[in-house]
């Protein structure tokens, strides 16, 4: 059984809930993602980016949130980092906590809350792959906790997908 959360987990996975939220009211999709070192102070963050027509398809909140803080700490600070994500990371951000040298992960909702939230939306075309399955696949350990809390992460996606993203 893994460990449960603790109340700064908690505090911190609801920091990244609120940063989906701004993703929405900015007209993104409604992600985002946060690093926290070792004593928990939050040393990146990032908004999903993926929304055409200036967006990229690959600039996932989580991948962004990794590539900011591999760019002010070493390896070593890294594996003693978390990331915290409003929805699990899908399979190519999962590739970029691994291979940013991130060791835990604590995400709200689950690939699967969300495929039942976007349906065959064509803008998330979900993978069946949970992030667990990537990460047991690698050389390092990386610890998981979620979902958590999906019922606070899947709110921010309501009426998002159904009727499309928001015009800005």
């Amino acid at each position: 059984m893994p460990p449960a959360p603790s109340a700064a987990d908690l505090d911190l996975l609801r920091q990244a809930i609120a940063l989906s939220e701004a993703s929405r009211a900015q007209g993104r999709h409604p992600f985002a993602a946060l690093v926290a070192d070792a004593q928990g102070r939050v040393v990146a963050t990032a908004l999903n980016n993926s929304l055409p027509p200036e967006g990229d398809p690959t600039q996932h909140a989580e991948l962004r949130a990794v590539a900011q803080a591999a760019r002010i700490l070493a390896p070593d600070e890294l594996a003693g980092c978390t990331l915290y994500s409003s929805a699990e990371p899908c399979c190519m951000c999962a590739g970029a906590v691994y291979w940013g040298n991130i060791r835990r992960v604590v995400y709200a909702l689950s690939e699967r809350g969300l495929l039942a939230l976007t349906g065959t939306h064509p803008e998330n075309p979900t993978f069946s792959l949970p992030c667990r399955e990537v990460f047991a696949r690698g050389q390092h350990a990386t610890e998981v906790l979620g979902p958590l809390i999906e019922d606070e992460a899947a709110r921010v996606h309501a009426g998002f997908w159904c009727d499309g993203p928001p015009e800005g």
